[in-house]
Protein backbone atom coordinates (compact mmCIF):
# COMPACT_ATOMS: atom_id res chain seq x y z
CA UNK A 1 0.00 0.00 0.00
CA UNK A 2 1.40 3.36 -1.04
CA UNK A 3 1.42 5.97 1.68
CA UNK A 4 0.16 9.39 0.61
CA UNK A 5 2.26 12.16 2.04
CA UNK A 6 1.43 15.84 2.18
CA UNK A 7 3.69 17.69 -0.22
CA UNK A 8 4.59 21.30 0.14
CA UNK A 9 3.14 23.19 -2.79
CA UNK A 10 6.66 24.39 -3.55
CA UNK A 11 7.33 20.80 -4.61
CA UNK A 12 4.31 20.38 -6.91
CA UNK A 13 4.07 23.10 -9.55
CA UNK A 14 0.97 21.72 -11.25
CA UNK A 15 -0.99 21.29 -8.03
CA UNK A 16 0.01 24.78 -6.93
CA UNK A 17 -1.16 26.30 -10.20
CA UNK A 18 -4.40 24.30 -10.12
CA UNK A 19 -5.19 25.36 -6.55
CA UNK A 20 -4.26 28.98 -7.26
CA UNK A 21 -6.54 28.94 -10.30
CA UNK A 22 -9.43 27.50 -8.31
CA UNK A 23 -8.93 29.92 -5.42
CA UNK A 24 -8.49 33.01 -7.56
CA UNK A 25 -11.30 32.00 -9.91
CA UNK A 26 -13.66 31.69 -6.95
CA UNK A 27 -12.55 35.10 -5.66
CA UNK A 28 -13.06 36.75 -9.05
CA UNK A 29 -16.50 35.17 -9.36
CA UNK A 30 -17.52 36.32 -5.87
CA UNK A 31 -16.47 39.88 -6.73
CA UNK A 32 -18.33 39.81 -10.06
CA UNK A 33 -21.43 38.57 -8.27
CA UNK A 34 -21.06 41.26 -5.59
CA UNK A 35 -20.67 43.89 -8.32
CA UNK A 36 -24.27 43.38 -9.42
CA UNK A 37 -24.13 40.08 -11.28
CA UNK A 38 -25.27 37.53 -8.67
CA UNK A 39 -26.44 34.96 -11.23
CA UNK A 40 -23.21 34.82 -13.24
CA UNK A 41 -21.49 31.46 -12.99
CA UNK A 42 -17.87 30.59 -13.68
CA UNK A 43 -18.87 28.64 -16.82
CA UNK A 44 -20.50 31.75 -18.31
CA UNK A 45 -17.08 33.32 -18.64
CA UNK A 46 -16.07 30.90 -21.39
CA UNK A 47 -18.99 32.01 -23.56
CA UNK A 48 -18.44 35.66 -22.66
CA UNK A 49 -14.79 35.50 -23.75
CA UNK A 50 -15.76 34.27 -27.21
CA UNK A 51 -18.21 37.17 -27.63
CA UNK A 52 -15.90 39.94 -26.36
CA UNK A 53 -14.48 40.68 -29.85
CA UNK A 54 -18.00 41.01 -31.28
CA UNK A 55 -21.11 39.11 -32.40
CA UNK A 56 -20.66 35.51 -33.54
CA UNK A 57 -22.86 32.77 -34.94
CA UNK A 58 -23.83 29.86 -32.67
CA UNK A 59 -21.77 27.44 -34.75
CA UNK A 60 -18.68 29.64 -34.47
CA UNK A 61 -19.09 29.87 -30.69
CA UNK A 62 -19.55 26.10 -30.48
CA UNK A 63 -16.42 25.49 -32.53
CA UNK A 64 -14.40 27.92 -30.41
CA UNK A 65 -15.51 26.21 -27.20
CA UNK A 66 -15.35 22.66 -28.53
CA UNK A 67 -18.97 21.94 -27.63
CA UNK A 68 -22.14 21.30 -29.61
CA UNK A 69 -24.35 24.01 -31.05
CA UNK A 70 -27.13 22.63 -28.87
CA UNK A 71 -25.02 23.17 -25.74
CA UNK A 72 -24.30 26.75 -26.82
CA UNK A 73 -27.99 27.37 -27.52
CA UNK A 74 -28.89 26.09 -24.05
CA UNK A 75 -26.32 28.35 -22.39
CA UNK A 76 -27.42 31.30 -24.53
CA UNK A 77 -31.06 30.78 -23.56
CA UNK A 78 -30.04 31.07 -19.90
CA UNK A 79 -27.85 34.11 -20.55
CA UNK A 80 -30.59 35.76 -22.64
CA UNK A 81 -33.06 35.31 -19.79
CA UNK A 82 -30.53 36.93 -17.44
CA UNK A 83 -29.97 39.82 -19.85
CA UNK A 84 -26.30 39.11 -20.67
CA UNK A 85 -26.53 37.91 -24.28
CA UNK A 86 -28.85 38.69 -27.16
CA UNK A 87 -29.50 37.20 -30.56
CA UNK A 88 -29.51 39.66 -33.43
CA UNK A 89 -29.88 39.36 -37.19
CA UNK A 90 -26.70 38.94 -39.19
CA UNK A 91 -26.44 42.06 -41.36
CA UNK A 92 -24.69 40.01 -44.07
CA UNK A 93 -27.27 37.19 -44.07
CA UNK A 94 -30.74 37.85 -42.69
CA UNK A 95 -31.36 34.12 -42.26
CA UNK A 96 -28.60 33.83 -39.65
CA UNK A 97 -28.70 35.05 -36.06
CA UNK A 98 -25.63 36.28 -34.25
CA UNK A 99 -24.95 36.14 -30.53
CA UNK A 100 -23.76 39.31 -28.86
CA UNK A 101 -23.07 40.60 -25.39
CA UNK A 102 -25.64 43.10 -24.17
CA UNK A 103 -24.67 46.18 -22.17
CA UNK A 104 -25.25 44.06 -19.04
CA UNK A 105 -22.99 41.34 -20.47
CA UNK A 106 -20.27 43.88 -21.21
CA UNK A 107 -20.65 45.20 -17.66
CA UNK A 108 -20.15 41.68 -16.29
CA UNK A 109 -17.01 41.30 -18.40
CA UNK A 110 -15.71 44.63 -17.06
CA UNK A 111 -16.55 43.55 -13.51
CA UNK A 112 -14.39 40.47 -14.11
CA UNK A 113 -11.54 42.58 -15.42
CA UNK A 114 -11.83 44.93 -12.45
CA UNK A 115 -11.85 41.99 -10.03
CA UNK A 116 -8.76 40.46 -11.64
CA UNK A 117 -6.94 43.80 -11.54
CA UNK A 118 -7.78 44.31 -7.86
CA UNK A 119 -6.71 40.77 -6.97
CA UNK A 120 -3.51 41.28 -8.94
CA UNK A 121 -2.75 44.41 -6.93
CA UNK A 122 -3.47 42.54 -3.70
CA UNK A 123 -1.12 39.73 -4.71
CA UNK A 124 1.63 42.20 -5.61
CA UNK A 125 1.20 43.83 -2.20
CA UNK A 126 1.32 40.42 -0.49
CA UNK A 127 4.32 38.87 -2.25
CA UNK A 128 6.11 41.85 -3.74
CA UNK A 129 6.33 43.11 -7.31
CA UNK A 130 9.40 41.08 -8.27
CA UNK A 131 7.95 37.76 -7.13
CA UNK A 132 4.57 38.58 -8.69
CA UNK A 133 6.19 39.44 -12.02
CA UNK A 134 8.33 36.30 -11.90
CA UNK A 135 5.28 34.16 -11.10
CA UNK A 136 3.27 35.70 -13.95
CA UNK A 137 6.15 35.16 -16.37
CA UNK A 138 6.64 31.56 -15.22
CA UNK A 139 2.95 30.77 -15.62
CA UNK A 140 2.89 32.34 -19.11
CA UNK A 141 5.98 30.28 -20.01
CA UNK A 142 4.30 27.14 -18.67
CA UNK A 143 1.21 27.83 -20.78
CA UNK A 144 3.43 28.42 -23.81
CA UNK A 145 5.27 25.15 -23.14
CA UNK A 146 1.94 23.29 -23.07
CA UNK A 147 0.85 24.91 -26.35
CA UNK A 148 -1.97 26.84 -24.70
CA UNK A 149 -0.98 30.44 -25.44
CA UNK A 150 -2.45 30.41 -28.95
CA UNK A 151 -5.85 29.57 -27.44
CA UNK A 152 -5.39 32.30 -24.81
CA UNK A 153 -4.49 34.89 -27.43
CA UNK A 154 -7.39 33.87 -29.69
CA UNK A 155 -9.91 33.79 -26.80
CA UNK A 156 -10.47 30.08 -27.44
CA UNK A 157 -9.79 28.72 -23.96
CA UNK A 158 -12.11 25.82 -23.38
CA UNK A 159 -13.59 24.54 -20.13
CA UNK A 160 -11.95 21.43 -18.74
CA UNK A 161 -13.55 18.28 -20.13
CA UNK A 162 -15.98 16.83 -17.64
CA UNK A 163 -15.87 20.06 -15.60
Amino acid sequence: MKVVTQLRLHDDLVLGILLAGETLGAEVLARVQAAGHPQVRYAHGFLFQVLVPGPRAVGDVAAALGISSQAVSKAVAELEALGYVERRPDPADGRRRLLALTARGKDAVQAGRDARAALGEELVAAIGPERAAAAAAAIADALEARGAMDAVRARRVRPAAGG
